[in-house]
């Protein structure tokens, strides 16, 4: 099958040959090629503010502008800071030196990769600092076009979500898809009690029961009916009442809760999901144990990435509103505190008295060569290690 057989998206192919860039480029090589110019170039990469107007967000995306860019045949240097790492606003995250002509039609597409996985990474990071040690899953392969689901949620995860839902996504991650039931699986059996027990009786003992409880009625009676016929066999219930019912979540999850203590199942999990950000996840922190996210992880404004032209030949030049020549991005390693600096500036210190440490690999690429990079655990490893040291 075709990638673009069917659905309404551009393949791998498509990307590589520049046809998903803005044809105002397709236009500017053709006016370089006429003229014979073809400057060495750095361009640099940077979000002059952040979306939500956030003070900080989660670099991913870099993966696949790697693959992207190692397939144009064209000596490239690019510097970038690793995929899951914290940046702020205007900071130079990423650079490419080599010819204009090489890198003109892909700037659209290279932004287009970076752009929506760092602000997915980021809305499922910033729910990661809102739920704690709580569980946190990507429900939001229903809330984007199928064939980005993988993508979503591998910058899910490296956000910090503990599982994904989609199965393949899951598979390419080399973990176990993560859910519980639906209301489908309640309506068909026609009574939530009879849906948990056939749950455990199919899917076994290998998947912890997560009995969903707002089908057909109160959610603490239910809760207390299940925890009843399954006891110890039954992990935790769902919340997902619809928003026509709900009025205040935290009260049904603090009543549910009450409820499920006084009759002996304090070892019942409230898990919630349905319309949740970080904003309600803080809110119902207090009475629930885990969290199914989806639209705003899924549907996350983008970080609004800019790739500006910033030497050319060797010699500082930008736009007007742009800094001209070549930086490094250098962090504190005590403050975490960042800065752009001059790519040839001496190293210094921190106001506070720590070291600045550069924060940009640097990889030589072309020629169909994509470097060795870290799997995407390992990434996530690293972004856990990063939102330590950041607040919401």
């Amino acid at each position: 099958m075709k990638e673009n057989g069917i659905f309404h998206v551009a393949s791998g192919a498509d990307i590589v040959a520049g046809r998903t860039t803005d044809v105002y480029f397709e236009r500017t090589l053709k006016i370089l090629r006429a003229r014979g110019v073809d400057p060495l170039v750095t361009m640099e990469v940077a979000a002059r503010e952040l979306p939500l107007g956030r003070r900080w967000a989660l670099f991913a995306g870099l993966e696949e502008a790697l693959r992207m860019l190692g397939r144009l045949n064209a000596p490239l240097e690019v510097r970038c800071i690793e995929e899951g790492t914290v940046f702020g606003p205007g900071d130079a995250i990423l650079s490419i030196t080599g010819r204009y002509t090489a890198i003109c039609l892909h700037e659209t597409p290279l932004l287009g990769l970076i752009c929506q996985a760092s602000g997915i990474a980021t809305a499922a990071a910033r729910c990661r600092k809102a739920a704690g040690d709580r569980t946190l899953l990507s429900f939001g392969a229903r809330r984007a076009h199928p064939c980005i689901a993988p993508m979503i949620d591998r910058s899910a995860w490296i956000g910090g979500a503990d599982g994904v839902s989609a199965v393949c996504s899951a598979a390419a991650l080399g973990i176990e898809p993560a859910g519980t039931m639906p209301h489908a699986l309640v309506l068909c059996l026609g009574d939530t009690v009879d849906a948990a027990k056939a749950f455990r009786e199919a899917i076994g003992e290998g998947a912890r029961c997560t009995a969903l409880v707002d089908t057909f009625g109160d959610e603490k009676f239910e809760a207390l009916r299940v925890a009843r016929a399954l006891g110890k066999g039954l992990h935790a219930v769902r919340l997902d009442t619809p928003s026509s019912r709900r009025g205040d979540m935290a009260a049904i999850c603090r009543e549910a809760r009450w409820e499920l203590d006084l009759n002996g199942f304090r070892g019942v999990k409230i898990f919630v999901s349905g319309g949740l950000d970080e904003e309600k996840i803080l809110a119902l922190n207090p009475w629930a144990d885990g969290y199914g996210v989806g639209t705003s992880i899924a549907s996350a404004p983008a970080v609004d990435f800019s790739l500006d032209i910033v030497e050319m030949e060797g010699k500082p030049v930008a736009k007007r509103g742009k800094e001209a020549g070549a930086k490094r991005l250098v962090r504190c390693a005590r403050c975490f505190a960042r800065r752009n600096v001059p790519l040839r500036a001496p190293d210094s210190r921190c106001a506070c008295g720590g070291a600045m440490r550069d924060m940009l690999k640097r990889f030589v690429i072309g020629g169909a060569r994509t470097p060795r990079l870290p799997t995407a655990g390992k990434i996530r490893e690293r972004a856990l290690g990063e939102l330590r040291r950041v607040e919401l």
